[in-house]
């Protein structure tokens, strides 16, 4: 008589989740959690630009100096890009990192399997989606709402924004490792953001600066940032200094951020 064969079932234990989708989730839910990190950076540009283009004549009359185009159809939307990116470059991220560092969890993160730098890596992978929402509904509601133009270079603003946010959001990380305090990251990041809006022509473009202000927005990293998503969006060229301008203060940064960061 034969005994019937018995089959030994091995179970397969499940796959442990990847550190890093996972880090990314939780920290894109902590900030839509938080009115103002998502209204100040993805809702405040595009509403300025959708209330002032359409409340104020002077941005849709044709100007001779812009070959016929209108405030309203490259200007003034990539400065509104330029305030999203920084905005998010140099208020979030060093009030996110320097909390992170007042409160322990970096340094907590650091005897984890994850590791505090799959946490930087995910915060700036969030930061990078809030900067791509932002700008594809500036691009979007401007032209739909306003008739504005739609980039006409687009893979040269797709890598000029890249560039762009990569040295933003690095001098955001470099304003993080110089904050003493979470609260008093806000403040630094404010005392960065704003001689930065000024010297990328969020007010005033840089024809109408002093010379010597002039000269020193060419050299910032957003005076070069803000003229190249100008470019891109109407049609023109990017200097290449720009890019070696930016490419520059993100190498700086970097190594600065690195030099100085602590985790805790």
């Amino acid at each position: 008589m034969s005994h019937p064969s018995t089959v030994t079932a091995t179970a397969t234990p499940p796959r442990p989740a990847r550190p890093l989708p996972t880090l990314v989730a939780v920290e894109a839910k902590l900030i839509l959690r938080d009115p103002m990190a998502v209204g100040l950076p993805l809702l405040l540009p595009l509403a300025l630009l959708l209330i002032l283009g359409g409340a104020i004549p002077d941005f849709n009359r044709p100007l001779p100096e812009l070959g016929g185009a209108r405030l309203i159809d490259a200007y003034y939307p990539a400065m509104m890009a330029l305030l999203s990116i920084a905005i998010i470059g140099t208020s979030l991220l060093p009030s996110v990192f320097a909390t992170y560092r007042e409160t322990g969890v970096l340094r907590r993160m650091s005897t984890t399997p994850v590791g505090p730098a799959r946490m930087i890596a995910a915060q700036l992978i969030v930061s990078l989606g809030m900067g791509v929402v932002a700008l594809t509904a500036m691009v979007v509601g401007g032209h739909l709402v306003l008739d504005a133009r739609i980039p006409e270079r687009p893979f040269a603003f797709a890598g000029i924004v890249l560039l762009g946010m990569a040295t933003l959001y690095t001098i955001g990380l470099l304003l993080g490792s110089l904050a003493p305090s979470g609260r008093a990251a806000p403040g630094i990041g404010a005392a960065a953001m704003f001689p930065l809006l000024f010297l990328g022509g969020v007010w005033v473009p840089r024809q109408s600066m002093p010379e010597a202000l002039a000269v020193i927005s060419r050299f910032s990293p957003t005076g070069p940032f803000g003229e190249s998503l100008h470019a891109a969006w109407s049609g023109a060229a990017i200097p290449a200094e720009a890019v070696l301008v930016l490419a520059a203060w993100l190498l700086v940064a970097a190594g600065l951020a690195v030099r100085l960061f602590r985790w805790e």
